[in-house]
């Protein structure tokens, strides 16, 4: 049961306990921020800016792939990215926003666990346990999918575009703003692909989507993910597009086993 001293609060006593949440919450971000900040240099060059490089983890393991001509691209070529700034104060304030960005990125699960906190006290028990698994397996699939950008998405499409030129007259100088927009925009998209698994099941559960709509409409999702894998990495090549297909296609399959597979199981549920 929901616990019984909730009754003897009064509106302003959960307005006041939202208030020292959402301080707690302020406090933390604000805290990794400024040790993210500290920090920036050394992440910035060690972690940030690793896919400009060629001896970037990925690259490796694809050149040893690079045998398969035709197949896979040519990642024993020399790769390399070098940014400029164009923008007075763009360093400084590039410094700041990642910082502030990494810092609520990588606080996420505390800021939950305390939202957590102030909800738990108004559910059951049956509702604190869905919620407690709910929330475990939102945070792993969304590190996953960060994880993913970070090591797939990202290198591949920054290989692709790096190098892509409409003319041979007009040579590529890409500004940090530009690499940091897309570096964090790829990462965080698929962050949040990553929990369509989450979404599927809270679906389920109220009764929105069962597993006949998986089975009904998986040709549908093929091309439709095949379209946004190749929007993420417009390359050319056949083996880039599948690699960036795959974990999208399985997270759909994945979707299709939270869900119930009849409607009448969500209600029994």
């Amino acid at each position: 049961m929901a616990d019984g001293n909730l009754g003897e609060m009064t509106f302003w006593d959960h307005v006041d306990a939202l208030r020292g949440v959402l301080l707690r919450a302020g406090a933390v971000v604000l805290l990794m921020a400024i040790v993210f900040f500290a920090a920036m240099p050394e992440i910035f060059d060690r972690i940030i800016l690793a896919p400009t490089r060629p001896d970037f983890c990925l690259y490796g393991l694809l050149a040893s792939l690079g045998s398969v001509r035709g197949i896979t691209p040519d990642f024993n070529a020399d790769f390399s990215v070098s940014l400029i700034n164009i923008q007075l104060a763009s360093q400084f304030f590039i410094h700041i926003s990642t910082s502030f960005w990494l810092a609520l990125v990588f606080s996420f699960p505390i800021i939950i666990y305390l939202l957590w906190s102030f909800v738990a006290p108004g559910l059951y028990e049956r509702e604190k346990r869905g919620a407690r698994t709910a929330f475990l397996f939102g945070n792993v699939m969304f590190f996953i999918g960060v994880a993913v950008g970070y090591f797939l998405v990202f290198p591949l499409t920054l290989r692709f575009l790096a190098g892509y030129q409409v003319s041979e007259l007009v040579p590529n100088q890409i500004s940090l703003d530009s690499y940091m927009d897309n570096f964090l925009m790829l990462i965080l998209v698929m962050g949040i692909i990553f929990e369509l698994p989450l979404l599927a099941w809270l679906l389920g559960k109220a009764g929105l989507l069962t597993r006949s709509f998986f089975s009904a409409y998986r040709r549908h999702a093929v091309v439709v993910l095949l379209i946004l894998a190749a929007v993420v990495t417009p390359t050319g090549d056949p083996f880039t597009l599948t690699v960036v297909f795959l974990p999208i296609y399985l997270l759909w399959e994945l979707s299709a086993r939270f869900v119930p597979s009849r409607r009448h199981d969500t209600a029994a549920a």
